[in-house]
């Protein structure tokens, strides 16, 4: 169950935040972007191509500082990078002359709390490793080099690498992208296993809106560029969810309300003075 922090404050707070890339007068990429996520909550993020999804997750894991507004996580204004997030993108990026064991161990080298105590305690941080590769289906694959594991493969362990240092958000940008249908859905069910097996704060950034509506508890649309969010929709359906789920008319009828929403915000990047004259 989602829930707010001790405080009473959402997990992540994003409050009239705007980005300009190249200085102020350069390229807006957000403007007026409020967003509020709860702890354990998992959040997809959709919207029009452009429209600022990747430069959100930057902010909020202090990799980017916005120009004007604030984020804030756990309850602190973010003005540098955290450590307490972990990240997967669309390629996993896995170092090629490293096990997958030895990949997925790899932020435990440079994550403050872990880095310390790696030395002394690698046995128990080997086996938290293998558990997560159990746990998505890699368990036996820890002494493999990445060359040898499909894409699909490849990204789990990605996934397990984002997870090793038990991060209190997980970002994902685009995680499955570049896979075929097939293993893109398989991997959903991987992701909503492992969430509800941890539970972590999950930002998740994804073109699929079918993607979106299987996984999230919650989905938020952006607008075109300038972004900011312009309609969020409560998932209701139960967990665990299933691949036949996504053929329900209930399902699909919430993968149409999203699309009718980027239409209307590509529509209104499109034609800007028509817009304005309706409102």
């Amino acid at each position: 169950m989602n829930s707010l922090s001790p405080e009473g404050r959402p997990f992540a707070e994003l409050y009239d935040v705007a980005m300009h890339y190249g200085g102020l007068d350069g390229t807006l990429a957000l403007e007026n972007l409020n967003m509020t996520v709860n702890r354990g909550e998992l959040v997809a993020v959709v919207g029009p191509s452009g429209c600022g999804k990747s430069t959100l997750m930057r902010l909020m894991s202090g990799l980017w500082l916005p120009t004007d507004g604030g984020v804030i996580i756990d309850g602190k204004e973010v003005d540098q990078p955290l450590s307490i997030v972990g990240m997967a993108f669309q390629n996993p990026t896995l170092l090629p002359w490293r096990t997958i064991l030895d990949n997925v161990m790899l932020p435990l080298e440079v994550a403050t709390g872990h880095r310390s105590r790696l030395r002394a305690h690698k046995a128990e941080y080997v086996a938290k490793a293998q558990e997560l590769l159990e746990l998505v289906g890699l368990g036996g694959f820890g002494a493999k080099l990445p060359h040898q594991l499909s894409g699909g493969m490849q990204q789990r362990a990605s996934l397990c690498r984002a997870l090793i240092h038990e991060p209190a958000l997980l970002m994902l940008d685009e995680p499955f992208a570049a896979l075929d249908i097939f293993t893109r859905e398989d991997l959903w069910s991987v992701l909503q296993n492992v969430w509800m097996a941890r539970r972590p704060t999950v930002m998740l950034v994804t073109h699929d809106l079918r993607e979106a509506v299987y996984l999230a508890d919650r989905v938020v649309v952006m607008s075109s560029r300038p972004g900011r969010v312009i309609a969020e929709h409560i998932v209701p359906f139960p967990r665990p969810r299933r691949r036949e789920d996504t053929f329900s008319p209930e399902f699909n009828g919430l993968v149409h309300e999203l699309r009718e929403a980027i239409e209307v915000a590509r529509g209104q990047h499109e034609n800007p003075e028509g817009v304005e004259h309706a409102a």
